[in-house]
């Protein structure tokens, strides 16, 4: 009887959210998105006057189509979709609470990630370089791309796969590994190396997310760190 009353207390600590037919869709999705990038990078990287325009607007479709399959799976399994996004804002100080605490996270990660990088040998950013936008229209859309990387990655990896993860394996840990793990593959395009540091990224916003109950402070983090690369990398160019 204390063993089951123990395994239900952990099942309830680590409810799943959607059926694992769902999450084996999901994930064969994101390997379609992995994919799709390796062949849009390659021929952005082999063309003199690449057409970035294109490849944000087909990136921002397939990011909120998967932001859309797991809200749809999640709802039809019966769960709250606050579950995947933690709970709502209802004051102005809980926004400023999780600026502040992103603000925090993002200059806490750019440190370890330079550590990580130069441990790893990471002296360019590679293939990513390409997809970096000029001013203009490039620009413009680059900065909605972040914010749609900040709201979507956030919700499907840490918010939906992680929770996934987490109840599979009975364990925080795990799940956030997994889930980083996942994160980093679906960078996989960026090189090995790259896998290896977007994956110890990933944990950190992992982390973040499991300790604040919440993905809201990763969605202002993430987005904000694409948004601030694809700036800098415009006045650079200029």
């Amino acid at each position: 009887m204390e063993t089951s009353a123990s395994a239900q207390s952990v099942s309830g600590r680590y409810p799943r959210v959607a059926s694992p037919i769902h999450t084996i869709l999901v994930l064969a999705a994101i390997g379609g998105w992995a994919i799709g990038h390796r062949i849009f990078t390659d021929q952005l990287g082999a063309t003199a006057n690449p057409n970035r325009v294109r490849f944000y607007v087909l990136t921002l479709f397939y990011e909120w189509l998967l932001f859309l399959l797991v809200v749809v799976g999640v709802r039809r399994s019966g769960a709250s979709v606050v579950t995947v996004l933690g709970e709502r804002w209802h004051s102005v100080r809980q926004v400023l609470r999780d600026i502040g605490i992103a603000a925090g996270f993002w200059i806490v990660a750019a440190i370890l990630l330079w550590i990580f990088g130069w441990l790893l040998r990471i002296a360019a950013l590679g293939r990513n370089v390409s997809m970096l936008p000029h001013r203009g229209i490039e620009l413009t859309l680059w900065i909605a791309l972040s914010v749609t990387a900040g709201i979507c990655e956030e919700t499907i990896f840490r918010g939906y796969l992680q929770g996934q993860f987490m109840a599979l394996t009975k364990s925080a840990p795990a799940g956030i590994l997994l889930s980083a793990a996942a994160f980093g593959m679906a960078h996989a395009y960026q090189g090995f190396r790259m896998v290896i540091l977007i994956g110890l990224y990933g944990a950190m916003f992992g982390t973040l997310a499991h300790w604040r109950g919440s993905v809201r402070p990763g969605m202002i983090a993430h987005a904000w760190n694409d948004s601030f690369n694809g700036v800098v990398a415009a006045l650079v160019r200029h």
